[in-house]
Parts: structure tokens; sequence; C-alpha cells
């Protein structure tokens, strides 16, 4: 154990009283006069990470392992900084290191098997999650997390039974609940559903656990038919996520604001042959549960298509050019994009193929299919003008409730209430409209309702865009095998039903905040 100087003992403290900003302030101070104190460094970029400001504190790590190799703390949290900046391979490497000097340390073990979930290693990290369960199978997390490599490699029965193992060893953990829940597919018994009520309705429970129960609790009742309860708990788990979330419609109508008074057609045109040449990346955009998981599948299952993962890499560009600024400061990203040349935005592409290719096989196109992506799409045209974007859309009343009622591991915090999804959704249209204007051509809106009514011409229609052969077996999509880490994961190794296509007419009676945000009431 190290002995931490006066500075760093006073920091420790502040972190712990979740004090971060105080804290950076008096750590960088002495980091400053001691520039090559790894633990100083160390808390600088652990104070970084929780402020959200990953890359700094990805710089910072990096440079303290330069410093010193063996430095075990330092490269653990190194790993799961590149994990929240979802680069799994180098995070899987960092892990494997740790791992290679201690194997017998837990920690270092389920580090591992995390990072070797996403870069598709499924036997090594189900060998890991097993081991770990072997020595501690009290530890509900371990189920957890082996639950959901399972579901992702599509191993849904095994999935499912890992849930319910973490749901035996703690009867309030809201988690393995909403889990099974979201196997999608699954139906609670009876007895789950009192025991689930039973735990909700308990003091003792802890609102993240309150709030994942109701959503699952929504779930249930839906199943049964019963909308009236389904809805007051899908409605009362939302109301307890908002509560949580620092989300501000007028933050975002703000920056969709600022994109399209900025990158206009003539913005466009006045850059014509920025970024790089290269047509590999297809962009799927769109709102969340409108679809895009779909059609990556489809895309996917083409020969010429590698898909990847919900890549973050078009987001972590906006953010270096927004800087660092407080939450109700406006930041510097798009505005930037003005003072940016040519050889920048040809940086940025390169170094995005470079940072992606971990993902890619053997395919010449690959998509990304990250749905905010489409608040971005001034910024993918000036990096690759050649690149194709497909525009998800689905029927704002059935997108927005199949959001309402979707508890997101992450972000997407204007899901949690009817009048921000309205707000949010008519934001996305208006966004898309003006990129429809201002790049004629390079965008295709594929209807989610007209896939399922005719999925081949769709198809069809979709691979002429993309100027792909056609190919059987992007509508045999449901039978190709491959990892998905999104809540359809489940959807998509089914055929297309016609079922969920208007299932929030169910709920329609309770959605008038909804209609008058979106203004079709």
């Amino acid at each position: 154990m190290r002995k931490l100087p006066p500075e760093l003992l006073s920091v420790t403290s502040m972190i712990h009283e979740r004090k971060f900003y105080q804290a950076e302030q008096v750590c960088r101070a002495f980091v400053q006069k001691n520039r090559q104190h790894v633990e100083g460094m160390r808390l600088l970029a652990r104070i970084a990470a929780e402020l959200g400001v990953l890359d700094d504190a990805d710089f910072l790590l990096e440079s303290c392992l330069e410093f010193e190799p063996d430095f075990h703390a330092a490269r653990y949290d190194y790993t799961q900084v590149l994990f929240k900046r979802q680069r799994f391979q180098k995070s899987m490497e960092q892990a494997a290191l740790l791992l290679k000097h201690q194997p017998a340390v837990p920690a270092f073990r389920l580090l591992y098997a995390n990072a070797a979930v996403p870069v598709g290693e499924f036997d090594k990290a189900l060998e890991c999650y097993d081991q770990l369960i072997k020595e501690s199978a009290d530890n509900l997390h371990y189920h957890m997390l082996k639950g959901h490599a399972l579901k992702s490699f599509g191993d849904r029965q095994r999935a499912i039974e890992a849930y319910k193992e973490a749901a035996k060893i703690k009867a309030d953990h809201g988690d393995a609940y909403w889990s099974l829940a979201n196997v999608k597919t699954y139906h609670f018994e009876e007895a789950e559903i009192a025991q689930m009520q039973r735990a909700e309705a308990d003091s003792a429970t802890k609102p993240v656990d309150r709030y994942q129960l109701r959503f699952a609790l929504g779930k249930s009742f839906e199943d049964s038919d019963d909308y009236a309860a389904a809805f007051d708990y899908y409605a009362r788990g939302n109301k307890l996520k908002l509560a949580e979330t620092h989300y501000r419609t007028e933050r975002t109508d703000k920056e969709f604001a600022r994109q399209r008074a900025i990158c206009t057609r003539q913005f466009f045109d006045d850059r014509a042959g920025f970024g790089a040449q290269s047509n590999e990346p297809i962009f799927i955009v769109g709102m969340p549960r409108a679809g895009s998981t779909l059609l990556e599948q489809i895309l996917a299952s083409h020969p010429m298509v590698d898909g990847t993962i919900e890549l973050p890499d078009i987001m972590s560009v906006a953010q270096k050019l927004g800087g660092r600024h407080k939450i109700d400061e406006e930041s510097r990203y798009p505005a930037i994009l003005e003072t940016l040349d040519q050889q920048q935005f040809e940086r940025f592409a390169n170094q995005y193929l470079k940072s992606t290719r971990v993902y890619r096989k053997d395919g010449t196109y690959f998509t990304d299919k990250m749905p905010n992506n489409f608040r971005h799409i001034g910024l993918i045209q000036l990096m690759f003008p050649k690149c194709k974007i497909v525009d998800a859309r689905r029927h704002p009343m059935a997108c927005c409730f199949s959001n309402f009622k979707q508890l997101f591991g992450d972000g997407q915090e204007f899901s949690y209430g009817l009048e921000e999804l309205g707000r949010y959704y008519s934001g996305y249209v208006g966004l898309m409209d003006h990129w429809e204007k201002a790049l004629p051509g390079k965008i295709l809106r594929v209807q989610y309702e007209d896939v399922v009514a005719d999925l081949d011409t769709q198809v069809r229609r979709l691979l002429d865009f993309l100027e792909l052969p056609f190919d059987q077996r992007c509508i045999e999509f449901h039978k190709t095998e491959r990892a998905v880490h999104t809540p359809s994961a489940e959807q998509v190794r089914q055929p297309l039903y016609k079922s969920g296509v208007e299932q929030w007419k169910n709920f329609e009676s309770f959605l008038d905040p909804l209609k008058e945000s979106l203004g079709i009431a």
C-alpha cells in the first residue's frame, strides 16, 4: 500500500464524498507540481472518469503506465476506462496483462471476462464466469454477467437460468427481473410476479431496484393483457428513473438548432472533397427502438458487409471537438466545424477506420449502428463524403412508446417521460429533414412498418441504395449467427412478425401527453 502525501489523502476523501470538482482542483495542482507522481495521475484520471471526461482519463492512465508498467491499480483503472470508451480489444489486452501477472485475483479474471464478451471471445468469457461462480456461488453479479454474455450470443435458455440464479440470491434484485423481462420472449410465472410486487412495495428496496422491478412488472402485466396495470408500472418506473437523470429538453432543442444553423447545404458545398474517400462505413441512424438493429442484422447477413456494434467513435470525435464545459455552458461543437480544414477531417476519418478495424472481418463494408449519430451527420459528411447513411424510421407513437417501456443500460435519458419523448422525436424528424435537404441523395429512409409488411421489396431497395448485389441471406437474416448487444437481440434472431407493429394502441388511452407533445392530438 502506497503512503499518500497529505494533498492526495484530501483528494481521496473528496472523491469518497463525491466532491469531484473540488477534488479535481486539488489533484490537478498537485500533479502539475509533481508531474511523474503516478498515484496523483491515477487519482486525477479517476476523477476525470467520474466526470465523464474519458479521453483525459485514458491519456493520464496510459502515461501513468509508461512511467510505471507494474502499477497494477493503474492498469486496472485503465482497462475499465477503455471498456467504457468501447475500445474493447485494447481493454481485453490490458486485462490479459493483469491476469498474466496475478491470475488468482478474482477482480482481474472478471475484468478479462467482461472485456472478452464484446470482442466475441465467448468461450474465454464463459470459462472465467463459470470458474468465478464455482468459487463464489452466492455472488449474484457473476450470474448476472454470465446471463448477459449468454444472451448476447443467443443462448436464451441458459441466460434465463443465470438471471434466475441471481434472483434466488437476492429476492429484491431488480436487475435480475428486468433482465428476464428484457429477454422479450420470457413470460413470468405467477410466483415471480408476486415476489416482484412484494419487493417493489417494500420500503427497504433501493430506488434502482425499485424502478427495475417496475419496468419488469410492466412487461409482465402487458404480457397478460392487463394494460392499465402495465402502464401504471411503466409510468411509475419512468418517473423514478427520470428523477435521477440530468436531461433537459431545452438543451437538446438548442443543440439541434445549432446543427441546422451551421451545417447548411452551402456549408457542405464550400467543403466539397473534405475528409477521406473511403465508402466502407455504412451508418445506420435514427431513434432507439426504431428497427436499426433489424436493418443491421439484414445487412450483416450480406457477405460483403461486416456487422459490428454500436460504435462510439463518431460521438467521441464530437465530444473532443466540443471541449470541456459545464453542463449548462454551450459546447464549441458544432460551430468549431467551420474552423477545421481538409487535413483535420481526413485525420479524423483515418483514425476512425483504424480504431474500428478490430470489429471487422473480411467484408468490403461495415455497419456503424449508433442511432444517436443522426445528431452528427454533418461531421460524418465532412469525414466520409462518399459514405451512405440509412435512417431507421418508425411510426412516432409506436417508436416513442417502445422507448417509454424500455429501461436502457446507459444513456437515452430523453426516453423516461412521455412529453420528453415527443419533443425528442419531433426534434429528430426535424433534424433529419434538414440533413436530407442539405445532403440530397446521401440518406435513405427505411420505414420499419414497410419492412414488416414487405421484407423482400425493402431489402432490395436497401441493397440497391448501397449498391450491393441482392443476396437471399439478407431475407433470412434471423439465421445469421453473430453477437447482438442491444435490447432487440432476441427479436432479430426470429422471423419478422406483425403483432408488434401496433402494440402501442393497447395503451392509447394513456398516451395523450405523448400525442400532444408530438403535435398529433
